[in-house]
């Protein structure tokens, strides 16, 4: 089995910084392609970061540089750093990861986390 556990949201002011984070145990060598996808309230949910096949993360187009995420293989951890945030980026981020496939469809992943609330006040 795999567990994903997220850490580090919470409430910051527009234009802040947060950095959220992910722990991987259990059969940890099925959790190849990890990624962080969001819902906001009333919204479907969304890829935010991803891994592709090449283990480099792709972005949604609403990051816009803003976020940074990576990955520490010794850790089992996934980072999703934060910056310039905005009330739009309000959301449960979840963590996710794939045996074969990642990226940004949070259909190809095989496992969840329980998600962290980021809120953000305007």
């Amino acid at each position: 089995q795999v567990q994903l556990a997220e850490f580090g949201g919470g409430l910051v002011q527009t234009g802040g910084s947060l950095r959220i984070s992910c722990v991987v145990s259990g059969e940890t060598h099925r959790t190849q392609y990890m990624g962080w996808i969001r819902q906001g309230p009333g919204k479907e949910r969304e890829g935010v970061a991803g891994q592709d096949s090449d283990e480099k993360f792709s972005y949604g187009d609403f990051v816009k540089g803003r976020f940074t995420a990576s990955k520490d293989y010794a850790k089992h951890t996934l980072y999703l750093q934060m910056n310039d945030l905005r009330p739009e980026d309000t959301g449960m981020y979840y963590c996710a990861a794939g045996e074969i496939l990642g990226g940004l469809a949070h259909h190809t992943y095989n496992y969840w986390g329980q998600g962290t609330q980021v809120t953000v006040s305007s």
